[in-house]
């Protein structure tokens, strides 16, 4: 126990039998690991001592990446899961909801994920949308995060309903006070996948993307900036062209500071332009009496441009009387979730 407790507060190996009085002779050599030549070789005291440090490291990134379980709910003969975990990259509990079909119970399911719009959590979409019953038919497990970190104590990120807290816009922030936490882009692209894969039963090889509104536009820049990890995209009323509208404007100066340049990594209409990866079928559904379209918020006329100069396939349908809201996704998401499964049960 006093080799243990003076290895753990030292981070060195004691080179004789600890006693009960005085310090022993520490030794600090380059580690010698298992399958090496000389790891035989090292005395078995170190050889158990490195193999019970190795077993307490395993241990603690088992517990960094462990879930709990918030609810679950049988749902069209699956289950709708919500779980809670602590974010390696936003520094916070965050939550995410998983569709989890009939089909995941007997062999691995493709896997689509889902980005809500601003203000939302994880909840709106399960919710509200209406797709468990698509999702069941043609066994896709669906993941829905939440869209921003919470509780971060950072001063002003819950001053305004489209920036900070539920306003993450899917970017990795480089500007103080959000750099730290604010990395959407990177938990949606790496971190969440890696939690999913490792967890749930879902082929890796096999996944899509959607989203709305702001979570249309991290759709999109996620499917082009990451050629062939996603097999497809669609979109419900997407911000297609950041740079340019209100929000794009006020999330991308304060997140990624004032030189513009530095913004068009992260809007769809810049990155479909200069976009080499496989062929993308691209379907985005608008509401035409989408508020935010006439206020010049959504800009898709500019994707629609950009993808037809590069030859990009996009279905863009302007649906006509339908407004932003889950009524208008809840209609047209069986659509959305039949584009995917044709990829993905290919």
């Amino acid at each position: 126990m006093l080799r243990d407790a003076w290895h753990e507060v030292t981070g060195s190996i004691p080179s004789r039998e600890l006693t009960s009085g005085g310090a022993p002779e520490m030794v600090r050599e380059e580690p010698r690991y298992p399958g090496s030549q000389d790891f035989q070789a090292t005395p078995s005291h170190t050889r158990i001592i490195y193999l019970l440090v190795q077993t307490k490291k395993q241990q603690l990134d088992r517990k960094k990446m462990a879930l709990k379980q918030i609810s679950s709910n049988k749902c069209f003969g699956g289950l709708q899961k919500v779980f809670e975990h602590d974010s390696v990259e936003l520094k916070c509990k965050m939550k995410f909801a998983i569709y989890l079909p009939p089909k995941a119970e007997t062999g691995k399911c493709p896997a689509l994920y889902w980005l809500s719009g601003l203000t939302c959590t994880e909840q709106n979409f399960i919710s509200k949308s209406g797709y468990h019953q698509a999702a069941s038919e043609h066994g896709l497990v669906v993941i829905a995060p939440d869209t921003s970190p919470r509780g971060c104590n950072i001063k002003g990120e819950d001053e305004s309903w489209d920036f900070g807290t539920g306003a993450g816009f899917y970017v990795n922030a480089t500007e103080e006070p959000w750099k730290t936490n604010y990395r959407m882009y990177s938990y949606v692209t790496e971190e969440l996948l890696q939690l999913i894969n490792a967890n749930f039963p879902v082929d890796p090889q096999r996944m899509s993307i959607f989203g709305h509104s702001m979570g249309g536009h991290g759709a999109l820049i996620c499917a082009l900036k990451n050629p062939g990890k996603y097999k497809s995209v669609s979109a419900f009323a997407p911000i297609c062209n950041p740079v340019l509208c209100p929000w794009g404007k006020k999330a991308f100066s304060g997140y990624l500071g004032t030189d513009q340049s530095k913004w068009k990594a992260y809007d769809a209409t810049h990155l479909v332009k200069s976009y080499s990866g496989s062929q993308l079928d691209i379907l985005i559904d608008q509401g035409k009496d989408d508020q935010f379209l006439s206020d010049g918020q959504l800009l898709p006329d500019n994707f629609i441009a950009a993808c037809t100069e590069k030859k990009t396939p996009v279905v863009f349908r302007l649906q006509e009387g339908y407004d932003h809201s889950y009524y208008f996704i809840a209609t047209f998401i069986t659509d959305h979730i039949r584009h995917h499964a044709k990829y993905l049960n290919a």
